[in-house]
């Protein structure tokens, strides 16, 4: 790839002689600020400047597959009902974002009913051994009256019923007993299934919502076994979608070949900002395999951007720096291989790259620079 030099660096260069009526001093200050990147010692450290020797990395190959994003299932939830129910109303719908605890429906159950009853009378009998003592009444009758009316709360904590449901049945007595009880979220995340409609009969274990936490989803990839077999659970990868590249790594490998592609599956783990991958995407992933190979890299960081030519600062062996644009490829990690414009041994800077940058435009723009 041909290097479209810039002319910014027009701006290194230092005239050699004075204008008609220029001091010294006039002439100094003036070179100065078309020097804008000679910086002493001081300013470098003042400007967080750091350099480094460009060499020579051992770099990860990537393995290109096609790939498609799915919900992270350990990251989701399912809200069903454990007993026949009825729904009453709904709390929440499709799309809707969520805290854990939060109501998202109520229903209403026979046989819900039948245990708040079974909860009041043996609460009230409890409270009333209780409060007689050990002296009025037996041992046996004590401990019957407690496991009564443990086994009445126990009875609705199966049903699904909460324990603030529970605390308010038994303020509120018999007038509360009508049946209906709670659904929360088991997790915060977004609702992305809720198949069901107000008066519904439901069967348990019938879902009712389906929560998926979306600040990362699974990448299932497919690759050639041999290819498969270079890749290790915990490698890096990355994908592209909508023009950008995600970080991520692999949480598993398939030990299977799906029958009809001929291709083993291979779980990658994408952080998801900004709830920019769904479900059913089709991306394209990249995985670090086993085998490396020896490439020129330097930190992704020492790279900007000038004209629209990716560049860096190099030194220029005289105390200053110099724009050096350069022909990029690939990115592995925090490091970036370098096909064209810099060579081994030569000294970059990979810190306080923007520092230079805004100096080097303040001064195109004829506006000097502050020492």
């Amino acid at each position: 790839m041909k290097i479209s030099w810039l002319i910014a660096t027009a701006l290194l260069c230092t005239g050699p002689g004075f204008a008609a009526g220029e001091t010294k001093e006039d002439s100094v200050h003036a070179h100065a600020d078309e020097r804008p990147l000679v910086l002493d010692a001081a300013t470098q450290k003042r400007l967080g400047v750091v350099t480094a020797v460009v060499e020579q990395h051992a770099l990860e190959q990537e393995i290109r597959a096609p790939g498609e994003v799915k919900s992270n299932a350990y990251a989701s939830a399912l809200v069903s009902p454990r007993i026949p129910a009825q729904v009453v109303r709904r709390h929440a719908k499709l799309g809707d974002q969520v805290k854990a605890g939060q109501a998202l429906v109520t229903l209403s159950s026979v046989e819900v009913a039948e245990a708040q009853g079974m909860l009041i009378v043996s609460e009230r009998d409890w409270q009333r051994v209780k409060s007689l003592g050990a002296e009025a009444v037996s041992a046996k009758r004590h401990t019957e009256a407690q496991v009564a009316r443990d086994q009445a709360r126990a009875k609705l904590h199966a049903y699904g019923v909460g324990d603030g449901e529970i605390a308010t049945l038994l303020r509120q007595g018999s007038a509360r007993a009508n049946g209906e009880f709670t659904l929360a979220a088991a997790q915060s995340g977004r609702i992305t299934a809720d198949d069901f409609v107000i008066g519904q009969r439901i069967e348990p274990g019938t879902p009712l919502f389906a929560l998926t936490d979306e600040s990362t989803v699974w990448v299932e990839a497919q690759l050639a076994p041999d290819a498969s077999e270079r890749v290790r659970a915990g490698a890096a990868a990355r994908v592209k979608a909508h023009a950008q590249s995600l970080p991520g790594k692999v949480v598993q490998l398939s030990h299977r070949t799906v029958e009809g592609s001929r291709t083993t599956p291979v779980r990658i783990e994408v952080v998801n900002p900004g709830d920019l991958l769904h479900a059913g995407e089709f991306v394209e992933a990249y995985v670090a395999s086993t085998a490396t190979t020896t490439s020129l890299a330097i930190p992704t960081a020492a790279i900007t951007q000038l004209q629209g030519q990716a560049s860096v600062f190099k030194a220029d062996g005289s105390g200053g720096f110099e724009v050096v644009p350069i022909a990029v490829g690939e990115t592995r990690g925090d490091l970036t291989v370098v096909e064209q414009g810099l060579s081994s041994g030569q000294i970059i800077v990979v810190e306080g790259v923007y520092a230079l940058k805004a100096r080097l435009l303040k001064s195109q723009l004829g506006e000097g620079h502050a020492d």
